[in-house]
């Protein structure tokens, strides 16, 4: 009952408020970051949701589009601007998938929803995350988030699909809470994003 009927209502419930309540920093980000970006305050891109429908993930963009000589983007790394670095590490980059959850694309907890081209790269368990919506938050997101590999990342993705409920959620939300104030496990290290997912 809980997963079917009183998360969905709670996600929406939850994001509705939450928006609300931080809509001044979001309308300070969104107009710091279009002057910062020249306009351009927002990042979108593809992701898949739930059993595997792609839908387009909104969030604050923190890197440049500065490309090289061969007119391809510079790594993420070469890309993150001081602004962005300080906006990912207070997670305010993720605000808007409150949109997202409120659209009913994604729920306040749940796996992180990735690549479109890492479905294929999925073991048959690995996939089982799919099985519900992604989330703003996750269980890997709080047990490691970009420290940890890839491996045990869905590993904690496919433990959540096996045991959400109310409480761990709360848990979650909580643990999230805390680890945004001490800016823990954001990237892995040496590096500005996490790795790609190679199978």
């Amino acid at each position: 009952m809980y997963r079917n009927l009183i998360k969905p209502l709670l996600d929406i419930i939850i994001a509705l408020f939450a928006f609300i309540i931080l809509a001044p920093i979001f309308i300070i980000v969104l107009v710091i970051l279009s002057i910062s970006n020249s306009g351009s305050a927002f990042f979108t891109q593809l992701r898949p949701g739930k059993n595997g429908e792609i839908f387009k993930i909104i969030k604050f963009k923190t890197m440049n589009d500065k490309k090289g000589l061969n007119g391809e983007l510079l790594s993420d790394e070469k890309r993150l601007t001081k602004l962005g670095l300080i906006i990912r590490k207070t997670s305010l980059d993720e605000l808007p998938q409150l949109l997202n959850v409120i659209k009913g694309d994604m729920s306040i907890v749940g796996p992180r929803p990735l690549l479109p081209a890492y479905l294929k790269l999925y073991s048959k368990e690995q996939a089982r995350r799919h099985n519900i919506k992604p989330g703003i938050t996750g269980w890997a997101q709080v047990n490691g988030r970009n420290a940890i590999s890839w491996e045990e990342k869905f590993k904690l993705d496919v433990w959540y699909v096996d045991h959400q409920s109310f409480l761990l959620d709360l848990k979650i939300i909580f643990k999230t809470v805390k680890k945004v104030f001490v800016s823990e496990g954001i990237n892995t290290a040496g590096q500005a994003t996490t790795k790609p997912f190679k199978g």
